[in-house]
């Protein structure tokens, strides 16, 4: 059996086995009061799901599943939804929560999650948030930013400005008016321009302002696989939900008087198969649109990560790393292996 492979943030990989016992020490960005928290994330089909299974036969685990689309009662092929009888050996939160059509905000996720993270540590059970809704996770480990009242006029001529700057441009003016600017692209850039002109606050600060309504301490584990192994996963995925009912799931749903553009059936794979039986999509095209979506949803994910988690800041105070890549190549059980070893080490030390 090779070593899996550990990525630092900055590219470099460290054998399974390497574990550095000594690392840069940094300010901690959580209140210390906060336990720390395992998230593991990644993009759809990368693996998160079975890990988490077979972590959960090696430590007490309580699964808070961070999927906006598991939250849905009913939709579960398309969502890839752990099992009853998975459910049943492992406990499970954040899933069959609401009907269909019902929107479920990063915000409520977060006022809920922090009950089951309570509930859990108080059962003597370790919380392992999964998932790959970037905005539940940073709802629960950062807050929500609440923007105060801005001027409408004053936005859409800001916002006119800042459409007219090159990129460059746009990204000097926010690490000049907000120095804690990371960078991440024009949107972000344009963002903190917008937030810092027209409250007279920095974007940073009003996000560490909202960090402090955060509810846990996150040891941030993203599961990556080559781009070509993660595409057909994805395709496989697609064609063994296909096989298991997708579209019947669909149907059914849909029979209930369940609207077709309801929160819940908007999500991909769902989406497609709902055009299909609308006559929009041809039965013929339907599997390689719903892989198409897939990817493409799968690319968002890998770039929401990439740019949200690279300027985190280590809870862990002799983990070097800002945010541990690990790949996923592996078996399930081999990762599972790997991380109990590190949760174990970092647990012990902070």
């Amino acid at each position: 059996m090779r070593k899996t492979a550990v990525r630092r943030s900055g590219g470099q990989s460290v054998g399974r086995g390497r574990v550095s016992p000594v690392g840069l020490l940094r300010p901690s960005a959580y209140p210390p009061d906060r336990p720390l928290t395992p998230v593991i994330v990644g993009p759809t089909a990368v693996g998160k799901t079975a890990v988490a299974i077979a972590l959960a036969q090696r430590l007490p685990l309580t699964v808070i599943s961070a999927d906006a689309r598991q939250v849905y009662r009913r939709l579960d092929i398309g969502t890839a939804k752990p099992t009853a009888l998975l459910r049943a050996q492992v406990p499970h939160e954040g899933v069959d929560l609401v009907e269909p059509g019902e929107r479920f905000s990063a915000g409520r996720f977060a006022r809920e999650a922090a009950g089951w993270l309570t509930t859990a540590r108080a059962g003597g059970r370790v919380p392992l948030v999964v998932g790959g809704t970037g905005f539940y996770v940073r709802a629960l480990a950062d807050g929500l930013f609440q923007e105060p009242p801005l001027d409408p006029a004053r936005r859409d001529r800001l916002r006119d400005w800042t459409a007219t700057l090159p990129g460059p441009d746009l990204s000097r003016w926010a690490l000049r008016l907000d120095p804690r600017f990371s960078g991440g692209g024009r949107q972000r850039a344009a963002r903190a321009l917008e937030v810092a002109l027209l409250t007279g606050r920095p974007l940073s600060l009003w996000q560490r302002m909202a960090r402090a309504a955060g509810v846990m301490r996150p040891w941030y584990i993203v599961l990556t696989i080559p781009r070509e192994l993660l595409r057909r996963r994805i395709a496989e995925r697609v064609d063994a939900m296909l096989a298991a009912g997708f579209v019947d799931e669909v149907r059914a749903e849909l029979a209930r008087g369940t609207a077709p553009d309801a929160a819940g059936l908007d999500g991909v794979g769902y989406r497609e198969i709902v055009a299909m039986l609308a006559g929009r999509i041809q039965p013929g095209e339907l599997r390689d649109a719903i892989v198409r979506s897939s990817r493409q949803y799968a690319k968002r994910q890998e770039t929401w990560f990439r740019n949200q988690l690279r300027v985190q800041t280590s809870e862990v105070g002799h983990q070097p790393d800002q945010v541990w890549m690990l790949d996923a190549t592996e078996s399930a059980n081999d990762l599972a292996a790997t991380i109990e070893a590190r949760w174990r080490l970092v647990s012990a030390g902070v």
